[in-house]
């Protein structure tokens, strides 16, 4: 019987892999897992997976998702929203707007220059002939 060769685990996943088998080695029976390795587990799921980070540390998946729920409830996006004008970006010399509708129809507009005509009543006047 063949044994299954295991995926190649991306560095980071590896790194807390081997800390958790270390941790689990020393621990006393019942003792719970690390804050620390949890925080840590729950930031891999939310880049890889919560299945696939699950499997590859032998973590409990429930025990995991709430983790991942717990990180973003504690720390929320921390990206604030900045506006940025349009008008501090040079406008592109030409572009290419295509619709198509669930029948196939489709309509294509090659702009060039720097006027931008009214392209949401180009597209409702499209959605509104063809609907």
């Amino acid at each position: 019987m063949r044994s299954k060769k295991r995926p190649k685990l991306p560095a980071r996943m590896s790194r807390l892999e081997k800390r958790l088998t270390s941790w689990r080695k020393t621990r006393t029976p019942r003792q719970r897992i690390p804050k620390s390795i949890w925080r840590s587990a729950a930031k891999l799921a939310t880049e890889y997976g919560l299945s696939k980070t699950a499997v590859a540390l032998k973590l409990n998946y429930e025990g995991l998702r709430k983790h991942v729920e717990q990180a973003r409830v504690e720390s929320p996006a921390t990206a604030p929203f900045v506006e940025l004008s349009a008008s501090s970006f040079p406008l592109a010399s030409e572009c290419m707007i295509e619709w198509e509708d669930g029948d196939g129809e489709s309509m294509r507009m090659h702009l060039k220059g720097s006027a931008v005509p009214d392209v949401l009543a180009l597209g409702n006047s499209f959605w509104s002939t063809n609907g």
